[in-house]
């Protein structure tokens, strides 16, 4: 099963961590865990590689563990924009969580 924690100040979503493989299917044709993989890829990479802010990263293959946290400071533009991002990014795996319950929980912490 693969957990998603978004962490949260308050209303403010601060970052997330995703642990674990969904065991939907084997290795290489889980569409759960590609769905997983490819949100966090995406928000990630809009995060650091779009928007350039430096958001910290923290990846560990042996847990199947990734994680990323915002950097403070952020401008109110960027600060908007990363908000939008992983709210949608908890909307989505909401959804691919009522639709796959046994396989994917989804937090916030």
């Amino acid at each position: 099963m693969t957990t998603v924690s978004f962490h949260m100040d308050g209303a403010r979503i601060t970052g997330f961590t995703s642990r674990g493989h969904s065991g939907f299917a084997p290795e290489g044709e889980d569409i759960v865990c590609a769905a997983i993989t490819s949100t966090v890829r995406l928000v990630e990479c809009a995060v650091n590689d779009v928007l350039g802010l430096g958001a910290a990263v923290k990846v560990d293959p042996d847990r199947a563990l990734i994680s990323l946290k915002l950097p403070g400071g952020l401008s109110q533009a960027a600060e908007s924009t990363c908000q939008t991002l992983l709210t949608a990014m908890m909307v989505y795996l909401a959804e691919l969580r009522d639709e796959y319950p046994e396989h994917i929980i989804v937090t916030e912490v």
